[in-house]
């Protein structure tokens, strides 16, 4: 986030879809994206899970495993 003294304190931050600046107020309808296509990009990788976090199975995690089987 930056601001500029010359844009009267106007905040702005970079789109984390395409990396345009955005201007943080009330008329950036899509913030903090620049536009609706970037918004509904994001959603998309978002429900196709290319967030997720990849985990291992820890030793407590085995345990949990081993005792459901029964």
């Amino acid at each position: 986030m930056t601001t500029d003294p010359a844009t009267d304190n106007i905040t702005t931050v970079n789109c984390p879809n395409c990396a345009a600046n955005v201007r943080w107020e009330s008329a950036s309808a899509f913030r903090p994206f620049c536009s609706a296509r970037c918004q509904q990009l994001d959603f998309g990788e978002w429900a196709r899970e290319s967030y997720s976090i990849p985990a291992s199975a820890g030793p407590d995690m085995l345990d949990i495993d081993a005792e459901a089987d029964f």
